[in-house]
């Protein structure tokens, strides 16, 4: 969310940035919100001074209520002041409903209103306009078949679709065995690779109220993405970036505590609405799924640092993995309002022999902070506002479905990274039940 004075002070560059996001329809919206503002500000500026005058006014009553003891004329001064002191009061409490139904109508408008993106994020109107930066590692093609997904884990005894759809309906899975292990191990290992990395490990609330879901994400997200708990106000998280800069909601932190590096684990539940293609079905795009995840909070002027470590730690987690991945830049019309910048890592697939999204890493400027009133205390008693930056460790099954493509071998066997063994009681090869 834009700080409402740059708006007012910058209308054509925030118009300008609506359509560099192809988002033509917000326009008018920037001029709406301008003039609710000068409302909100001329209502304000009358209220303090009705406020001023309310003091003056009641010590005048007293005063000539006090004279007209004597000068009895001054009783009808003295009824007119106090008629005075009414009608400002009526017209006090007036100002004061307005100045909060004009508070409403303009964050409203304020969070829909797109982030300024950064310069360098190419335009264009959808993902089809990413651009591939950077490969990393070898893409390579066996001359033997790789199957789908969901086959590779069946022949392990790994998946059990069927039970999970009566269970829970689509977009559920039961993961067994030798799957369910390494799905636990990718995510272990994606934990302990962050914590040598220098973050905190965590485990956050699952559920959140709704206050701090308007404060990460943007009222069209959150309408596609969350699960909200009937009755309650609490919605089960996309993802655990939400609770993580959630938790630091309405404080005021001191500047030495900065960057404040964090890896959590969690259970994430989306909604997932919409038509997907055979590439997206198995266990790609589903309702429920486990992902360690990284976030940062930091110095305005260490977040363009901090994304670059931090989209490059999952490169180097994923090699490690031995999968071969690339960097894509996305767009600006790709860019959900809140970011500033965002690219994804995307893994290679042999089986598709294309490249598919494992991780998003995302640095939004200060928009969740002002969203969420998270403030830091400088060292010159100064307040100002920190970046949020936020960026997918692991997230399996999806993970789990790059790993299994590119170390299947000819005879079904999956070979398992030394990096990995320990996790997985030192095995290097799995080998298939129904072979």
């Amino acid at each position: 969310m834009l700080d409402i004075k740059f708006v007012r002070e910058n209308p054509d560059i925030v118009k300008e940035n609506i359509k560099k996001k192809f988002q033509d329809a917000k326009l008018p919206l920037v001029d709406e919100v301008i003039e609710l503002d000068a409302r909100y500000r001329a209502a304000m500026t009358e209220a303090n001074d009705l406020r001023a005058k309310r003091n003056a006014l009641s010590k005048k009553v007293g005063q000539l209520m006090g004279q007209a003891k004597k000068d009895p004329s001054k009783l009808t001064e003295a009824e007119e002041a106090k008629a005075q002191v009414k009608a400002n009061a009526d017209r006090l409490a007036e100002l004061e409903k307005l100045h909060d139904e004009l508070a409403v109508s303009i964050r409203k408008i304020m969070l829909t209103i797109p982030n300024i993106i950064d310069d360098s994020v190419p335009i264009g109107p959808d993902d089809s306009a990413n651009v591939e930066v950077e490969r990393f590692g070898e893409p390579l093609v066996p001359d033997y078949d790789i199957p789908y997904h969901t086959e590779i884990m069946e022949s392990f005894n790994g998946i059990d679709l069927d039970s999970a759809a009566r269970v829970s309906g689509s977009g559920f899975y039961y993961l067994l065995g030798d799957i369910a292990r390494l799905h636990s191990a990718v995510i272990a290992y994606g934990r302990d690779f962050m914590i040598d990395k220098g973050f905190t490990y965590c485990v956050p609330p699952f559920m959140i109220h709704g206050n701090v879901v308007e404060g990460v994400m943007s009222q069209t997200d959150m309408d596609a993405m969350m699960y909200k708990i009937e009755g309650e106000d609490l919605y089960l998280i996309g993802t655990s970036e939400h609770s993580m800069i959630g938790k630091f909601i309405d404080q005021i932190l001191p500047e030495a505590s900065l960057p404040q590096t964090l890896t959590s684990y969690s259970p994430c539940f989306r909604k997932e609405k919409g038509a997907h293609g055979i590439e997206e079905r198995g266990v790609y795009r589903i309702h429920q799924f486990e992902k360690q995840e990284m976030i940062v909070v930091c110095k305005p002027e260490d977040s363009k640092a901090w994304y670059e470590k931090m989209w490059r730690y999952s490169v180097e987690l994923f090699r490690s993995l031995e999968i071969p991945v690339r960097q894509l830049e996305c767009c600006s019309g790709d860019l959900a309002d809140l970011k500033v910048k965002s690219c994804d890592i995307e893994a290679w697939s042999p089986r598709q022999k294309k490249y598919f999204e494992v991780c998003s890493c995302s640095n939004l400027g200060d928009a969740q902070a002002r969203r969420l009133k998270i403030r830091v205390k400088g060292e010159d008693g100064k307040m100002y506002l920190p970046h949020t930056l936020n960026n997918t460790v692991i997230a399996p099954p999806r993970m789990l479905i790059a790993f299994l493509e590119n170390h299947l071998q000819a005879d079904g066997s999956v070979t398992i990274p030394e990096v990995l063994r320990p996790y997985m009681g030192g095995k290097a090869v799995l080998v298939p039940k129904n072979a």
